[in-house]
């Protein structure tokens, strides 16, 4: 008997479109996974068990009738809680927006109906996506399905969880500083942040707008690009969404990187990285070459700045979205409040989790009158420093590629009591976001303890397409058997 679960997700759609299985045998398989394993994983915070399946029966009916199917026809998705869908509540797993139900569906959303994709439920996510291992949760724990004492990564950790235990085929997620590629490396699974722009971003709740973008999560990089493709594209009710033809990025896949350049940032490979690490970039880099990449040295040498920079920036940004969250027009309202004053502060100080108050509060004095020029209109211009330093590389490279996380999944605990450990957990992707480049991380290799660890593919501006190849050639001839995780 098939384990559909396991499959990937262009598996799943040529066999629901060649009748080979019906979308409603897909989602049972899924949704059967889920029962048996996501008590040990909790990625899902909301199941769409009959919805999921009214759906798939959808799908069945129209291929009955002869109809064309779209491109993930029965393909099982889970999306991260801070995509407005009109089924199930959007909670961006906070308690001030708990019981929320939005009106609309995120573009996104809308994209994935409209190609047949079944929409089993949402997954956890740091609060607010503010976080780098889904351990600021309001709802609850989610766990790395290689090894359950460990984090799964952020802020996404609940995509990324929920595609390395088998129980979505896709998953969509957020990323604002590597909070889809930090996790797909952690739970060894792909992770794509496309060009901002790329993707409507109309329907995602706001973190920071500048840098916010929403990518796919995958089993293989084909299941990237067909994502990718579904979801790219110019949309009216989002005025930063290019207005730019989107290319058949499954086409990119050709399997090899001959004709590429290939360059490797000297500040992303200094003694700071870890060794076991380094070894494992090293490998990938020899298999490139093997496949006809050449491979040369550039220099990113504002990258250093990044981190700061970013928790300018980004807190700035999060201080002016969230303030709208007030306890008066929805979402959860203090009830010992007296005046409405208190209702104000007695809902944000109960409403918010500590790390997203700390974020706010750090946003808010940044914008301060007074610390302005010194903090956000400096970063900012560093901001610029940052992007022309990728500018001046990719004049020597077709991609460039670095470590995505400095290291493999930490235990719980590990870095909650020191944020800025915490904050470094995203050194290698932060940079990514501030020059609204595309990125992509693919499994590496396993550490010796077991644990996933990802590399990182850069692009120029809206050449998703070169990042896709690269990682697709790596992929294709690395060699390695990863295996997968021993959760059932």
């Amino acid at each position: 008997m098939t384990a559909w679960h396991q499959k990937t997700a262009h598996e799943i759609r040529d066999a629901v479109a060649k009748r080979e299985v019906s979308a409603t045998e897909i989602t049972r398989s899924y949704l059967e996974r889920i029962e048996t394993v996501d008590d040990k994983v909790q990625a899902y915070t909301q199941v769409w068990r009959s919805e999921a399946l009214a759906q798939a029966e959808a799908v069945d009916r129209k291929a009955a009738s002869g109809q064309a199917l779209g491109p993930l026809a029965g393909v099982p998705v889970s999306l991260k809680e801070l995509l407005c869908t009109r089924e199930g509540e959007t909670t961006c797993a906070s308690k001030i927006l708990k019981g929320f139900k939005s009106p609309y569906d995120a573009h996104v959303v809308q994209n994935l109906k409209a190609a047949d994709a079944v929409l089993l439920g949402k997954v956890n996510m740091d609060e607010f996506a503010m976080g780098s291992s889904t351990e600021n949760s309001s709802i609850q724990r989610t766990c790395n399905p290689w090894n359950l004492n460990c984090v799964p990564g952020g802020s996404s950790g609940g995509s990324a969880a929920s595609v390395a235990s088998d129980c979505a085929a896709l998953s969509l997620g957020s990323d604002t500083g590597g909070s889809i590629r930090q996790p797909a490396a952690l739970c060894g699974c792909v992770g794509l942040k496309p060009t901002y722009g790329r993707v409507s971003r109309f329907g995602l709740v706001a973190f920071a707008s500048s840098l916010d973008q929403i990518g796919p999560f995958s089993k293989d990089v084909r299941d990237a690009a067909l994502a990718l493709n579904v979801i790219s594209g110019r949309d009216p009710l989002d005025a930063t969404s290019a207005n730019l033809p989107v290319p058949d990025y499954t086409a990119a896949l050709t399997g090899d990187m001959k004709g590429l350049t290939v360059g490797m940032p000297i500040e992303y490979f200094t003694e700071d990285l870890n060794a076991e690490m380094r070894g494992l970039i090293q490998n990938a880099v020899e298999v490139m070459k093997a496949q006809g990449a050449k491979v040369v040295d550039i220099s990113l040498p504002h990258s250093k700045y990044s981190v700061a920079v970013y928790y300018i920036i980004a807190t700035a940004e999060a201080s002016a979205n969230l303030a709208r969250f007030d306890g008066v027009r929805y979402g959860f309202r203090h009830p010992g409040a007296q005046t409405l004053q208190e209702m104000y502060h007695l809902t944000k100080t109960e409403g918010f989790g500590t790390e997203v108050k700390r974020r706010i509060m750090l946003g808010t004095y940044v914008l301060s009158s007074g610390y302005y020029d010194a903090y956000y209109l400096k970063a900012q211009k560093v901001r610029t420093l940052i992007k022309q330093d990728f500018d001046r590389a990719f004049e020597q490279c077709d991609v460039i590629i670095t470590p995505t996380s400095p290291t493999a999944a930490f235990e719980f605990g590990a870095k909650t009591t020191n944020p800025l450990e915490m904050y470094l957990s995203d050194v290698y992707t932060i940079s990514t976001n501030l020059a609204a480049i595309p990125g992509i991380s693919v499994p590496c290799g396993l550490t010796a303890a077991g644990l996933p660890a990802g590399l990182q593919i850069l692009g120029r501006v809206f050449e998703e397409a070169a990042i896709l190849r690269a990682a697709h050639a790596y992929e294709q001839h690395h060699g390695l058997a990863m295996g997968k995780p021993a959760l059932a």
